[in-house]
């Protein structure tokens, strides 16, 4: 097995690592806050595929308008649900909003079936974003390095934003005693709403990148990369910003190597690898690589 083989998982990793990561932030984002589990992340991210699919191939804006459109339009969607189907349910029971989110979760697929119909179409990009440069023996696409470089700006700007912003503080504020940030005076409500709105938003980004990468889009797509990217969050620590980051990457790079180093005929199981490493990484420490032990008092 040769340096350049490696280099060139390495950055397949790297692109698959990006999308979970920034999937995974919008669940520990909502979850930190509200303790929720929005199985529905997947299919915002679905949805903002079609929109930036429809935006640069039906209505032929520049590519960039539409990941822009595809957020604004992610991040609405996002709001709608926590406004219609969260927030009545802000003292429910954890059972009851998990079925909740389970139940969004299938109609949004059904409405993208219904839409767009049940089958996969064609993803177009840019023909710059095709292009194919090789380092030595390495080869990668300009769409590989826009979810990269995309990718880490994002998240740096994210955890800017959390740490120098008001609405940032407040989340993080948030995210530790959500009653006591109320009795503060935080509009807590607001920063549900902001933070489904970023998670959302990134949430969209990803789902382009994805269908940018694959070449595909389809109703289901968001439903296995969103379960991924639950089980980055939770390896990483959920509720830790840092931490789904970190997560996403390591399984991106874990399922990719597990692929690419091993015979062809285990490339089936790279979905069962996650869930193993999921469930490995639980027994070693519970919260997480990046989680800390709540503080339960009674």
């Amino acid at each position: 097995m040769s340096i350049d083989y490696l280099l060139q998982q390495l950055t397949n990793a790297l692109s698959l690592g990006s999308i979970y990561a920034l999937t995974a932030i919008g669940y520990t984002i909502v979850y930190g806050i509200l303790r929720l589990i929005n199985f529905a992340h997947g299919d915002v991210l679905m949805l903002g595929a079609y929109s930036a699919g429809f935006v640069f191939s039906q209505l032929y804006l520049p590519f960039s308008v539409a990941i822009v459109v595809s957020m604004v339009l992610a991040a609405l969607i996002g709001l709608t649900i926590e406004r219609a189907a969260y927030r009545p349910l802000r003292r429910a029971s954890e059972e009851t909003t998990l079925i909740t989110s389970l139940a969004v979760s299938i109609l949004l697929q059904n409405l993208a079936m219904m839409i767009f119909s049940p089958q996969a179409k064609k993803f177009e990009i840019p023909n710059y974003l095709q292009t194919i440069h090789n380092l030595g023996n390495v080869s990668f696409t300009n769409m590989k390095v826009l979810i990269i470089v995309l990718s880490v700006i994002l998240m740096l700007a994210l955890t800017l934003y959390t740490k120098r912003t008001k609405m940032g503080i407040a989340m993080r504020a948030s995210s530790e005693n959500i009653d006591a940030a109320t009795l503060m005076g935080i509009d807590v409500n607001l920063v549900v709403r902001t933070a489904f709105i970023i998670g959302s938003a990134l949430a969209a980004v990803a789902g382009l990148m994805l269908s940018g990468q694959y070449g595909s889009v389809s109703p289901l797509m968001g439903f296995v990369p969103g379960l991924k990217a639950f089980v980055a969050a939770v390896i990483g620590g959920i509720g830790n910003i840092p931490g789904a980051a970190l997560g996403g990457y390591l399984l991106g790079i874990g399922e990719v190597l597990f692929v690419g180093l091993l015979p062809s005929q285990y490339s089936e199981f790279r979905d069962a690898f996650v869930f193993i490493a999921l469930i490995v990484v639980l027994l070693i420490k519970p919260t997480g690589i990046l989680g800390v032990e709540e503080d339960r008092r009674v």
